[in-house]
């Protein structure tokens, strides 16, 4: 006879209570990434500002102190960034669709925004949340320059050029082909010039979820 399972409602609860404590006392974005801006360090975490992030953060702003003394928080305005500008000649902003704002912050400076991304001169089809907001590199676009961003069309991309492969690795793939299919090779390997891999975070894991539909998972 299987032993029933005694329930332990006196422990679940206090485990409730322990999880409800630790989510209420949190740090808040506006207390996390709070700076010093005389030090250059965040009393939170004790940590300093890279080196590289001092002229930024003396001389540009954040995307929410924009936000903050802005109508409807900047919702419909477009924001780019300092870096983008520098790096791109095709426009790069986003689109502010969405404003979350943290109201228990001193300025009101914090917060979670989203928008539609127009990263290179290319549009996405949906609205997400802006990254990086708390970098102190980000930029209003004017209302007469918005135009101006919206109508660049991006240059065509060069069609993709083939080499040949190296005559031992060409013979190689050559009995390969000969040894699957039973017949010699009609076309000739190339090897494309180029190849577009985003290693990003999302990239590696499909890359692992791959990896486990292939090898399978443990039992």
């Amino acid at each position: 006879m299987v032993k029933k399972k005694q329930l332990r409602l006196i422990a679940e609860m206090a485990r409730k209570i322990r999880a409800y404590r630790a989510l209420k006392s949190r740090p808040r974005e506006s207390q996390k990434y709070a700076l010093d801006y005389e030090t250059l360090k965040r009393p939170h975490t004790g940590k300093m500002l890279p080196v590289l992030a001092w002229q930024d953060v003396r001389r540009e702003t954040r995307l929410f102190s924009l936000l903050a003394g802005m109508r409807m928080f900047g919702v419909g305005r477009m924001f780019t960034r300092k870096s983008w500008l520098e790096e791109y000649p095709e426009p790069s902003y986003w689109q502010i669709t969405k404003v979350k704002v943290d109201y228990t912050a001193e300025n009101m400076d914090h917060g979670k925004a989203w928008g539609i991304l127009s990263y290179k001169g290319k549009q996405e089809s949906e609205a997400k949340e802006v990254d990086k907001a708390i970098y102190h590199d980000w930029r209003l676009i004017p209302k007469h320059m918005e135009q101006q961003f919206k109508e660049f069309e991006p240059l065509p991309e060069p069609p993709v050029r083939y080499v040949p492969y190296p005559p031992l690795l060409r013979a190689m793939m050559l009995a390969q082909l000969k040894k699957a299919h039973g017949s010699a090779a009609t076309e000739e390997p190339a090897l494309p010039s180029r190849r577009d891999v985003l290693l990003n975070k999302d990239y590696f894991r499909e890359q692992e979820k791959a990896a486990q539909r292939k090898e399978g998972t443990p039992v």
